[in-house]
């Protein structure tokens, strides 16, 4: 499999990894979850290339994840901010934030926290079944085809368990 052609791949997570799968995406996604939405703040932030950024946002804005705004006419200076397809990102970043905190953090802790505003506590990320509200982990899922499998002839579903 080629890296070009991921968005190709009869797998939802390749194509997934094809908008958003390099680490200046990721976290050029977590500032704009911050609320950082113009380029010059972003570049500063991320300490990036100009060309670099200007390619990602772009690959961004292509694919519907964020969308630009002007905030400024005379000259016209635009920023950029999240989509609903962008929104729906938000439980991956956190989960991906929860699995830092959880695993790379040094002696000192998690440098961020995430307090629910509705009732002012701290909280993780947690994911749970859409039918029955039960917290998941990958021991509880069953994988199988579904209708968007092209080669149902493939071996990438293996018939074991993950763990």
């Amino acid at each position: 499999m080629k890296w070009d052609d991921l968005d190709k791949q009869p797998c939802s997570l390749a194509r997934a990894l094809s908008v958003v799968g390099d680490r200046w995406t990721l976290v050029i996604l977590r500032d704009c979850f911050l609320g950082v939405r113009r380029f010059d703040d972003l570049e500063k932030r991320l300490g990036i290339t100009r060309h670099v950024l200007a390619d990602r946002l772009k690959k961004l804005v292509e694919h519907g994840v964020l969308y630009k705004t002007p905030y400024q006419q005379k000259p016209v200076r635009e920023e950029y901010r999240l989509t609903e397809k962008g929104l729906a990102l938000h439980p991956v970043v956190m989960a991906l934030v929860h699995w830092g905190d959880q695993h790379m953090a040094d002696e000192r802790g998690a440098p961020i926290v995430h307090v629910h505003k509705q009732c002012g506590q701290f909280m993780q990320p947690v994911t749970v079944c859409s039918c029955c509200g039960e917290p998941v982990t990958a021991r509880d899922i069953r994988v199988e085809v579904g209708s968007g499998w092209q080669d149902r002839s493939s071996e990438l579903i293996p018939e074991k368990d993950c763990c």
